[in-house]
């Protein structure tokens, strides 16, 4: 698959005399200098093989009233398990069903492993994010709404659920009068480590300080404890963070976020005109981020914005200049830097590490994301799903293709028959993943 925007990520460094500022702990301006990536190993192929869509019979409506083939890695297939309308993000539960939420539906649907359906819960305002979650002895489904988090005790089996009890409340939604009905980005998404509870609330703008500004800030993650108290400000910056993992050996909060659209170019080096809305510039900026969480960071957004130019990792920035122009608001120097770039614009979403005893050592412990794809990019970014191996350090390789070909016509947006959203790995080792656009459930097995 053509990944334009990692080439040029990569490639510009060579092009531009680099004024990015420095790392966060303080080292101020300069050119930033390419840290060294460790190498994965052992090596987990790409996508590379052409391979026929498994669509089982009364599963067949558009898209697939037509053959559909996907890039794989070899040795994978790819198969259609379910057909639901706006599916977003998955949890599967202890005894194996798969339950998928469908926020535009005030929805959860159930999923057995016979490929029955049902209707788990309704009634949610815009219930987005699922995760399993022990308190004591019992164990709960949180649901991620748009203004508060629920929850429902769950027992082996439940075919629907069991009384809902909000958790959190008063969350930041499209009610606040001051944004007068419009919320960009007004799904939550959470995630546990321990009886931590992360809850990261999106901003409602592109690029607006108000987000920031607000009470509570949005673009930044909160943390509570499981029964929804001590509510504080974990990080900041991250202007939406739809992808929450715990990261698998080193029990870090990692994220997957969606960055800013319609940059102006930052530099005076003649390249674009200084503060240009230029497409040869925010085609390919900024990198959409993929970063440990320190608690108590700040990642930028909105006045500081990475830049992939010295390479993948351990990205430094460039101030904003609608926003921060002469770095008297927020020094760029000074603030957390992000550990991976993501193709700008790809709308990485659901993020999870694929763990499990069932799970190949090329592939054990790495993160796999779906990467929705941009809506408003002259060149197609994103519409697949990505693999990031585990390093040595306990950082990540850059990404590679894992399911691509949504796009039958690479270089046409129009041409997408589906756009990933949530990846996670179930009790086979395999991997499901959702397509809200196809209105499928996918699982990624190894033949």
């Amino acid at each position: 698959m053509h990944t334009p925007s990692i080439r040029a990520l990569a490639a510009t460094a060579a092009l531009l005399a680099l004024t990015a500022c420095g790392s966060g702990g303080g080292d101020n301006g300069g050119t930033p200098t390419p840290t060294p990536t460790p190498t994965p190993t052992p090596t987990a192929p790409p996508a590379s093989v052409s391979v026929a869509v498994e669509v089982p019979a009364g599963l067949n409506a558009a898209p697939f009233d037509t053959a559909r083939a996907v890039l794989l890695p070899p040795g994978f297939g790819l198969r259609v398990v379910a057909r639901i309308d706006a599916a977003r993000f998955l949890a599967e539960a202890p005894n194996g069903d798969l339950l998928v939420s469908q926020p535009d539906h005030g929805k959860i649907i159930r999923i057995t492993p016979d490929g029955a359906q049902n209707d788990y819960a309704t009634g949610l305002n815009k219930g987005h994010d699922l995760v399993f979650h022990d308190v004591g002895n019992t164990l709960y489904l949180y649901i991620g709404e748009a203004d508060r988090i629920s929850r429902t005790e769950y027992v082996d089996g439940d075919a629907t659920s069991r009384a809902r009890a909000a958790v959190i409340t008063n969350l930041p939604d499209s009610s606040l009068p001051e944004l007068n009905g419009s919320y960009g980005h007004t799904l939550k998404n959470i995630a546990f480590a321990g009886s931590t509870l992360f809850v990261s609330i999106a901003s409602a703008t592109n690029a607006s300080p108000s987000d920031i500004l607000a009470t509570p800030k949005r673009g930044a993650i909160y943390a509570f404890d499981e029964n929804g108290g001590g509510m504080r400000l974990y990080a900041q910056g991250l202007r939406n963070a739809e992808g929450l993992a715990i990261h698998p050996v080193t029990g870090e909060l990692w994220a997957a976020v969606n960055h800013r659209d319609n940059i102006r170019y930052p530099l005076k080096d003649g390249r674009f005109p200084y503060k240009a809305l230029d497409p040869g510039y925010y085609n390919d900026n900024p990198p959409e981020p993929f970063t440990r969480v320190r608690d108590g960071g700040n990642y930028g957004w909105p006045y500081c914005n990475p830049t992939a130019e010295t390479g993948l990792d351990n990205l430094p920035y460039y101030l904003d200049v609608e926003n921060n122009e002469d770095q008297q608001v927020l020094d760029c120097g000074s603030i957390d830097r992000i550990s991976k770039a993501l193709p700008a614009h790809a709308a990485p979403l659901g993020m999870s590490f694929w763990t499990g005893n069932n799970v190949p050592e090329p592939w054990r412990n790495g993160a796999v994301i779906g990467l929705h794809g941009c809506w408003n990019c002259t060149e197609p970014r994103g519409y697949k799903v990505v693999f990031l191996p585990l390093r040595a350090d306990n950082g990540f390789g850059d990404p590679q293709d894992l399911v691509a070909g949504f796009l039958t016509n690479p270089a046409d947006i129009a041409s997408r028959w589906g756009r990933p959203v949530d990846v996670i790995p179930n009790r086979a080792g395999n991997l499901y993943i959702s397509d809200d656009y196809a209105g499928a459930v996918y699982e990624l097995y190894r033949k």
